[in-house]
């Protein structure tokens, strides 16, 4: 039993590890410039996790702020046309 645990956890380790990534890589996810990725850090702007001295970003959390950051159509009111 104590080892299933272990393993799960490791399995869930391996997951969160595979979901990060560096500024280059979100800078190439986002279609932008890495410079962009620090000013935003800087700015508070976005957030992320250090590793080891780099950089790092959850792709979830990314996604998740990125659906935040969407605008919103206007609804059509009944009666009008679209």
């Amino acid at each position: 039993m104590f080892y299933s645990i272990l393993q799960c956890i490791e399995t869930k380790r391996i997951n969160f590890m595979a979901r990060l990534m560096d500024i280059e890589e979100l800078a190439n996810y986002l279609r932008l410039k890495k410079q962009t990725i620090y000013n935003w850090l800087s700015e508070g702007k976005i957030s992320g996790i250090k590793v080891g001295g780099v950089w790092r970003f959850d792709r979830k959390e990314v996604d998740d702020w990125l659906k935040s950051k969407r605008r919103q159509t206007k609804e059509v009111k009944s009666g009008e046309k679209e």
